[in-house]
């Protein structure tokens, strides 16, 4: 019994592959025309509206709301609610992707000569450009897919993620071609955990000099432990005279030489602390520090400038409370 389940599952996997495989395949200079009549409508200052009902119209939500979240401008509208007044979201500079794959959809096909109307330019997404949909529409992108995956060749499955893989493709293609950068994708994600990977600095989270433990290395470990007590940290910072990195000396630093030398709060710290530790210069993305973090397996990054300066310190406990991890 359990095997028949699984063997049914990889058949549903291997189908939708394969339809994903024919689209891929597929692929020509219409798809590059499509790309050409998106970015000329953005480039004209319209946007993309994205319309499609039942099963389309969920994947259609999806393609509007990955297209602008990249950089492309766009919206989904329902058909319904287009003929009750949704149509007023429509400016001529704009062009519909009418997405339907009999493209023989009735409550799709009666809103868009309204659409045309009012000077919209409307491409169809379909199976076949001899349907009722592609008669209508100025251009046709089809796309072909050999088979669903459910058993009566009915229920949408291989033509919606296939439907949800084009979309994607157009998203990132535009994204490219648009100069579309990591900065921007920040700017439209600014509550999230990913905006804010792309967007703050290490300046931007980093405990500043009155906040953390600062010692020089004429300093005792007896008093840098009291210092770290105080700044509520798990590590110390030990500069020169100018402020300039020297080393670091954490909590683990002490427990471990505790072991060695039980005499260890007697000596200097200048003695025991680990030098040129790993650091960061302010402007790093968050993102980057992260990568640091996990990289080194360490706790702490000592923020510098050019100079070597220490500006600050980050201290990986206190990332949790900004939700960067």
């Amino acid at each position: 019994m359990n095997e028949a389940v699984l063997d049914r599952a990889r058949e549903v996997f291997d189908i939708e592959i394969e339809g994903l495989t024919a689209l891929r395949d597929h692929l020509d200079d219409k798809f590059v025309k499509l790309v050409e009549l998106c970015s000329k409508t953005i480039d004209a200052g319209g946007k993309l509206i994205i319309t499609g009902v039942g099963k389309s119209g969920h994947i259609g939500r999806k393609i509007a709301a990955t297209l602008s979240s990249v950089g492309t401008p766009s919206v989904f509208m329902h058909p319904v609610e287009a003929r009750h007044g949704d149509l007023g979201l429509i400016q001529e500079n704009d062009l519909m992707l009418a997405i339907s794959y009999s493209g023989e959809t009735e409550e799709l096909l009666v809103v868009l000569p309204p659409a045309k109307r009012l000077g919209v330019q409307i491409v169809g997404i379909t199976s076949s450009a001899q349907s009722t949909l592609g008669g209508i529409c100025e251009f046709v992108y089809e796309m072909p897919v050999p088979r669903e995956a459910c058993p009566f060749n009915l229920a949408p499955t291989t033509t919606t993620t296939a439907l949800l893989a084009l979309g994607d493709a157009l998203a990132l293609v535009l994204l490219e071609q648009r100069g579309f950068t990591k900065s921007d994708y920040g700017r439209r994600h600014p509550g999230g955990a990913i905006g804010r990977m792309v967007t703050m600095t290490a300046g931007d989270i980093m405990r500043d000099l009155e906040h953390i433990a600062v010692v020089s290395p004429e300093r005792t470990v007896r008093e840098t432990i009291y210092a770290m007590s105080h700044a509520r940290c798990g590590s110390a910072v030990v500069t020169g005279a100018r402020g300039e990195l020297l080393g670091i000396f954490t909590d683990g630093d002490f427990r471990r030489g505790a072991e060695k030398d039980p005499d260890i709060l007697k000596k200097l710290i200048g003695d025991v602390m680990t030098p040129e530790p790993v650091t960061v210069q302010k402007d790093v993305l968050v993102a980057g520090v992260l990568k640091v973090l996990e990289k080194r397996r360490i706790d702490d990054i000592i923020v510098v400038n050019s100079e070597n300066i220490v500006q600050g310190c980050i201290d990986v406990q206190d990332l949790p409370a900004l939700k960067i991890m």
